[in-house]
This record gives structure tokens, C-alpha cells and sequence, in this order.
């Protein structure tokens, strides 16, 4: 009996403390953003972690868009083996700064983080309630060395790895933006 009661207080001390060692070892707190009409309109995704839902896509872009409640309608688009794909989700503001709610299958929600954000809004780096999720965008589909390296300095900061990123191809929105 007294041997059980020991084992029994040895795991009861070592679980938490195992869980609480394979909690996020990021910070994902989300920056405090000024002006959110600004953060609307354009984004595109220069670099992202893979995932399920976006696998094998390039030229991705997103736009977002308040609707008449407040909330905001979320248009992802991006090409798949040469076909273009979309999909469109909501957006739902929260009281913290730079935290959003964003969906594309109701009723299921997950975090939209802003990490990062340029004070011209021209840049951002965006992150989920969990490492596994990480996006760097911009209003551009081409950006500088000098961007990229601050943005890949602010994941890194963050915990994040940046050597799990992946590139994305732009250069088809290249070759329709400068036919503009």
C-alpha cells in the first residue's frame, strides 16, 4: 500500500512538470496593432510552415475585408499544380490587440496572432496558438534582404525555426503586378 501511495505522489509530481515541459516554448503574444483598417486589403504570403491546408501552393495571396458587423471576411487564394484554389473564411476581432479568431469551416475557430507589423503596415508575421503555425507576409509579392532578415531575426527571437519555412513562389503575382 505504501508503496502504491509512493509511486502514485512521484507521478503526480513528474507529470506536470513533463507537461509543462512540452508547452509552446514560443512567444507568441501578439503585438499591439494601432489601426486595424490599415492591416486590411492585400497580403501575400512570402513564406510560411507547411500544412495540410496550403500544401504544394505558391503565388498565395490573401485579402481581407470588414463586413458590416465588424468582422472580417478572409479571401486566401493560391495555385495548386496549375489550377487556382480559394477559400473563404470570417475573421472575428477579440479584446486583445492583434489577436484575431479566424475560420474557414464553421464553427471551428483558431488564433490569428499578428507578431509583427511594420509601422507602414507593409510587412507582418503571423502566428497560431502553437508553434505549428507561422506566416510572414507582405503587401508586396517581392521583398527586400533587409525585411527578410529583420522578420526572420523577430521569428527567431520568438522560439520559432525559420530553417522549417518554406519559400513561396510569387512569381506569377510578379509577372501580373508589373503588367499593371
Amino acid at each position: 500500500m505504501k508503496k502504491n501511495l509512493w509511486l502514485t505522489a512521484i507521478i503526480c509530481t513528474i507529470i506536470p512538470c513533463c507537461t509543462s515541459c512540452s508547452k509552446n516554448s514560443i512567444n507568441n503574444t501578439p503585438v499591439v496593432v494601432e489601426n486595424m483598417d490599415r492591416f486590411l486589403g492585400r497580403w501575400y504570403e512570402i513564406a510560411r510552415y507547411d500544412h495540410k491546408f496550403e500544401r504544394g501552393q505558391d503565388n498565395v495571396s490573401t485579402f481581407y475585408e470588414k463586413n458590416d458587423d465588424g468582422n472580417i471576411t478572409v479571401n486566401n487564394m493560391g495555385w495548386k499544380n496549375g489550377k487556382q484554389k480559394s477559400v473563404s473564411g470570417e475573421a472575428k476581432m477579440t479584446k486583445t490587440s492583434g489577436l484575431l479568431r479566424v475560420s474557414f469551416f464553421w464553427p471551428f475557430y483558431s488564433d490569428y496572432r499578428i507578431l509583427m507589423l511594420a509601422k507602414d503596415y507593409s510587412y507582418a508575421l503571423i502566428g497560431g496558438s502553437s508553434e505549428k503555425y507561422l506566416w510572414f507576409l507582405s503587401r508586396t509579392p517581392k521583398i527586400s534582404q533587409t525585411v527578410k532578415e529583420k522578420v526572420l531575426r523577430e521569428a527567431t527571437s520568438r522560439g520559432y525555426s525559420t530553417s522549417k519555412l518554406i519559400w513561396v513562389d510569387q512569381r506569377r503575382n510578379m509577372e501580373r503586378m508589373a503588367k499593371m
